[in-house]
């Protein structure tokens, strides 16, 4: 390796890995501010608490990577254009071009790195942060429930208004929403003032204890008419316990919970579950489709059993050959049969939609891996030049450009995220939906680099803003005088 190659990659490096450390600290921060009202005040150990965010900190790879790349590409690659060390490089004959040669093969090291971190070490470390936070939920109950958000408690989805006491066992506007057995409708809501969590670690059980409030259900109906009333029951209550079985929430190394979590698997894994995923639906959809066609066959045959065919012309005929009564008991029949089977195909969609939901979200995952490996290319090959064209080095202006450009990416990924999250769009899609949105700036930006226009293109865009400014300005002096 050349002098001049070893001088870029180590500058380049360096500022990585600083800006690498720093944004890393700061993020594994923020991300853990969410969890400080759950871990502040249990009595929890110092070993705790560092294996707490020691397994937390690898969720933060796919912001902290990509955001490192970009800032310490615009840094190094600015510095050198505003010290006048790409003139300097350019009067010995080496181009834009070539000097960025040596960091892109660092760069290209460093996504494939990031592939295996995020296919190997961080769905370990979502499955070890995920035990803990049960581990921690058996010794200290009163950590499952959040103020102020909804908190899922095996068959119960709860929220408390506020916490009190020693241990946050006193709880304040509490609401329940208790899940169906059968399907994703929560038919059954309980509301109440007060209420008080007690433990009994002996059993593994916690007990939920309610004061002062309603039971509210909705009562379930065989027909889509009935349905559309709306019925529910209601009671009120002086006290009302529930009791959580904490076993729920204990995980085992091969337990089909932590198997059925898209984010605690590899690429192999999400394959096999999707392909398991794809021939659950198919075999439910056939199920599906034969018993409705079952249960019209069955409607019609009954129909016809023991009945006299009679040759008709028209459909006033056919009205008359019945009697007033039988036609109305043919016609509730049938309309009967129509909505019976009319809910049960909506049943079947909303059923068959939830299981696409979860393909889609493990199709999202699984591109989300090579998504983010890409990133780091992407992000280098929109910072290097980009630094050449702004020729500013240090954390100023590199910093605005960079946090401007990350937000756009990041968001565009949350964007995507939250539409294949709800099957609107498909997981590959919303994966790379960030990368496919900035790849043409990168190439435009890479494009200018490869040429040498770039270290000049930023003086002519600042010189035709200040010429437009300047018109501007002289025009409304004028127009005012």
């Amino acid at each position: 390796m050349k002098i001049i190659d070893k001088y870029i990659l180590s500058t380049f490096v360096k500022s990585f890995l600083s800006v690498f450390t720093v944004l890393y600290f700061i993020f594994v921060l923020q991300g853990v501010w969410v969890y400080i009202e759950e871990l502040a005040g249990k009595d929890l150990d110092l070993f705790t608490v560092v294996r707490f965010l020691f397994y937390y900190s690898p969720r933060m790879i796919s912001m902290v990577l990509p955001l490192s790349v970009l800032l310490s590409s615009i840094m190094t690659f600015g510095n050198f254009a505003e010290n006048y060390e790409f003139a300097a490089m350019k009067s010995a004959g080496i181009s834009l071009q070539r000097a960025m040669r040596v960091p892109i093969i660092f760069i290209v090291g460093l996504s494939f790195v990031s592939f295996w971190f995020v296919n190997d070490i961080a769905p370990k470390s979502e499955y070890k942060f995920t035990s803990l936070r049960h581990e921690i939920i058996q010794a200290k109950p009163a950590m499952a429930i959040a103020a102020g958000q909804f908190n899922d408690l095996g068959k119960i989805n709860m929220k408390v208004d506020e916490k009190k006491g020693e241990k946050g066992q006193d709880l304040e506007n509490v609401t329940i929403h208790i899940k169906s057995d059968i399907g994703t409708i929560n038919r059954t809501v309980i509301r109440s003032h007060e209420g008080q969590l007690e433990s009994d670690e002996a059993a593994n059980l916690l007990k939920l204890h309610l004061l002062n409030g309603n039971y509210y259900e909705d009562v379930a109906t065989k027909t889509f008419s009935q349905q559309n009333r709306m019925p529910f029951a209601k009671a009120h209550f002086e006290k009302y316990t529930i009791v959580v079985d904490l076993a729920q929430f204990e995980v085992e190394e091969n337990t089909d919970e932590i198997n059925s979590n898209a984010k605690m698997m590899n690429v192999s894994q999400l394959r096999k579950a999707m392909d398991s995923l794809g021939t659950n639906l198919s075999r439910e959809i056939n199920s599906q489709t034969e018993n409705i066609a079952v249960r019209t066959e069955k409607s019609v045959f009954q129909q016809k059993q023991n009945k006299t065919v009679i040759a008709v012309n028209s459909e006033d005929e056919l009205l008359k050959s019945e009697a007033p009564q039988r036609l109305a008991q043919i016609f509730q029949s049938a309309a009967s049969n129509a909505e019976s089977i009319k809910f049960s195909v909506q049943n079947n969609i909303d059923r068959n939609e939830n299981q696409l939901k979860e393909i889609n979200f493990h199709e999202y995952v699984l591109q989300n891996k090579y998504a983010l490996a890409f990133s780091c290319m992407l992000m280098f090959f929109i910072g290097a030049p980009l630094g050449a064209i702004i020729r500013k080095g240090g954390v100023g202006l590199p910093m605005v450009f960079a946090v401007i450009i990350f937000i756009t990416y990041h968001f565009i990924n949350t964007f995507g995220y939250k539409l294949a999250q709800e099957n609107v769009l498909l997981g590959w899609i919303g994966a790379w939906v960030g990368t496919f949105a900035l790849l043409p700036l990168a190439v435009n930006f890479s494009y200018k680099a490869t040429r040498d226009r770039g270290i000049t293109s930023m003086d002519n865009m600042w010189y035709d803003l200040k010429t437009w400014f300047a018109k501007r300005f002289k025009k409304e002096k004028t127009t005012k005088k």
